[in-house]
C-alpha cells in the first residue's frame, strides 16, 4: 500500500506537471499565435530575475516562519495568534513587494493605465459619475474607463476615491491600504475555521495561511484588498451560524458581502462558500439569517439610489470583456492553464493538503491519519508530539455517511473540508464561465486564500513551509510580475 507522504509527493509532482505543460503549450501559442497576451505563460508576468531591498527581509520572515511557525501557532493566546498572523501576513507581503523596490514594487502598482488611480478626478462629484458609469464601459464609449475600473463594479474605485479625499492619494497610501487590508485576510479565515471546524486546526493552518506565494500577488494589487473584504464575510457568517452574537455578526456578514459584490462582480460566487457555511453552522443557523439579508440590501441600496445600475453595466462588462484581451485568449487554453496558475498561488503544500482533503470524503486510510492534526485518539487530551503543547481533542467520526443531526455534528477534519471544497468549487465554476481567461493569479486570490486552510491535514509542517516559502521567492525573484 502506498504510504500517505508518497501520495502527496504524487499530487505534487502531477500538480508540477499541469505547470510545465502551461508553461510549454503557453510559449509555444505565445509565439505562434501571439493570442495570450501574457508575458510569461501563464502568469502575466515577464522573465526578469533581480535582487531588491526586499531580500534579506523576504529571507528573514521566511526562515522565521519555517522555524517557528508551528510552535507559536500551537502556543500563542488565540488573540495574541490572530494578531501574530496578521502582523506576519503583512510582514511577508511588504517584503515580497520591496524586491521589487519601493517605487515599482509599491507606489505605481495602482497607478498604470489599467487600474483604479487614473480615474480619481472624474470622480469629484460622486453620485453624477455614478449615474453615468455604465456609459463608459465599452471600449467605443466616451471617454471610455480603464479596464480595471470598467471591470469592476464602482466600489472598488470609490474606495481609492475616498482614500484620497481622506489625505491618503497616491499610488503608495493605496498599496499599504491594499496590503494592509489584504493581509487581514488570513486572519478572517482562521476565525472561520475555529467556528467551523476547531481551533486545532485553525493553529495548524495559521502558518501555512502567513506565508503563502499568494502573497507575491496581494501586494500590492487591489484584489488583495477584494479577498479580505470577502474572507471577513465569511468569518462573521460563520460567528453567527455557530451562536457568536448572531445579530451583530450576522448583519456584518450581510453589510460585508453586499460590499463584496460591489468590488468584483465575479465575487457573488462566495455565495457558495456561504452556503457551505450555513450547512456547517448550529442547530441555530438560520437565526442570523434575517439580519444577515438586511445588512446584504445597504450597499446594493446606497449605489442604486445613488444612479448604478448592477445588472446593466455586468451585461456591458461581458461585452467588453470580448472586445480586448477576452475576446482574443483562446478558451480551450486557459481553462486549464488558469488551474496552473493556481498551483503557482497556493503552492505545493496545498496541493498537497487538497488531496488530503479528498482523502477526507472518501474514507480513504490517509483520511484515518489527516482526521487529527496531531495523531490524538478519539477522545481526551492529548499532548502535541511534537512541541509538547495540550491540545483538546473532540469526538472524532469514523464513519463515512453525515449523521442525520447534519454537517454540525461531523467530525472537525471533516467540516474543514467541506468548506475548503466549497472554495474550489467557486474556483473552478470562474473558471468555467470563460470569464477569468488568465490574470488568475490575482483574480483568483480571494478564492485561493481558503484552500491554504487545508495546510491543517499535513504533518512535518516545517518541510511543507520551506517549500511554500521556496517557490514565493523563487517567482518574485525570477520574474518581473504584472501585479
Amino acid at each position: 500500500m502506498i504510504r500517505t507522504p508518497f501520495r502527496d509527493l504524487a499530487a505534487v509532482l502531477a500538480a508540477v506537471l499541469l505547470v510545465v505543460a502551461a508553461v510549454l503549450v503557453g510559449r509555444h501559442l505565445h509565439f505562434t499565435y501571439d493570442n495570450l497576451h501574457v508575458g510569461w505563460p501563464p502568469l502575466y508576468a515577464n522573465w526578469g530575475p533581480h535582487v531588491g531591498p526586499g531580500t534579506p527581509a523576504a529571507l528573514v520572515v521566511a526562515v522565521g516562519v519555517v522555524a517557528y511557525g508551528p510552535r507559536v501557532a500551537a502556543r500563542l493566546p488565540w488573540r495574541a495568534l490572530l494578531g501574530t498572523a496578521w502582523g506576519a501576513a503583512m510582514a511577508w507581503t511588504w517584503s515580497l513587494a520591496l524586491i521589487d523596490g519601493w517605487q515599482r514594487g509599491i507606489a505605481v502598482r495602482l497607478t498604470s493605465r489599467y487600474e483604479y488611480l487614473q480615474v480619481i478626478d472624474r470622480f469629484q462629484d460622486i453620485p453624477a459619475t455614478l449615474r453615468d458609469f455604465t456609459g463608459h464601459i465599452l471600449l467605443h464609449s466616451p471617454d471610455h474607463w480603464p479596464p480595471h475600473v470598467a471591470g469592476h463594479p464602482p466600489a472598488a474605485t470609490v474606495t481609492f476615491v475616498l482614500l484620497d479625499r481622506a489625505g491618503l492619494g497616491g499610488g503608495g497610501w493605496a498599496g499599504i491600504w491594499c496590503i494592509t487590508v489584504g493581509a487581514s485576510a488570513c486572519v478572517a479565515i482562521l476565525v472561520a475555521v475555529r467556528a467551523l471546524a476547531d481551533e486545532a486546526l485553525a493553529r495548524r493552518a495559521a502558518p501555512f495561511l502567513v506565508l503563502t506565494p499568494a502573497a507575491v500577488w496581494m501586494g500590492t494589487s487591489a484584489d488583495g484588498y477584494f479577498a479580505a473584504v470577502a474572507a471577513w464575510t465569511i468569518a462573521f457568517l460563520a460567528l453567527a451560524v455557530t451562536g457568536h452574537r448572531p445579530r451583530l455578526t450576522g448583519f456584518a456578514s450581510g453589510l460585508l458581502f453586499g460590499l463584496t459584490c460591489y468590488l468584483s462582480y465575479g465575487l457573488t460566487l462566495f455565495a457558495v462558500i456561504a452556503g457551505a457555511v450555513l450547512l456547517l453552522g448550529g442547530p441555530r443557523r438560520t437565526r442570523p439569517l434575517p439580519y444577515a439579508l438586511a445588512g446584504v440590501t445597504v450597499v446594493p441600496l446606497v449605489f442604486t439610489l445613488a444612479g448604478f445600475n448592477w445588472w446593466e453595466a455586468y451585461h456591458l462588462l461581458v461585452e467588453r470583456y470580448y472586445q480586448g484581451a477576452g475576446g482574443i485568449r483562446p478558451y480551450g487554453y486557459w481553462v486549464w492553464a488558469n488551474l496552473a496558475c493556481t498551483v503557482l498561488i497556493v503552492g505545493p503544500a496545498t496541493v498537497a493538503g487538497l488531496r488530503r482533503t479528498g482523502a477526507t470524503f472518501l474514507g480513504s486510510p490517509a483520511r484515518l491519519k489527516a482526521r487529527s492534526p496531531f495523531n490524538a485518539p478519539e477522545t481526551g487530551v492529548r499532548t502535541d508530539d511534537r512541541h509538547g503543547t495540550p491540545v483538546r481533542v473532540v469526538s472524532l467520526l469514523r464513519r463515512r455517511v453525515v449523521p442525520r443531526a447534519g454537517w454540525s455534528g461531523t467530525s472537525p477534519d471533516l467540516r474543514l473540508a467541506l468548506l475548503v471544497t466549497a472554495a474550489f468549487a467557486a474556483l473552478l465554476i470562474a473558471d468555467l464561465s470563460g470569464m477569468s481567461k488568465a490574470e488568475t493569479e490575482r483574480i483568483w486570490l480571494p478564492f485561493a486564500l481558503w484552500l491554504l486552510a487545508a495546510g491543517a491535514f499535513l504533518t512535518r509542517p516545517r518541510a511543507w513551509l520551506a517549500a511554500q516559502a521556496a517557490l514565493a521567492l523563487l517567482l518574485n525573484h525570477l520574474l518581473m510580475t504584472g501585479w
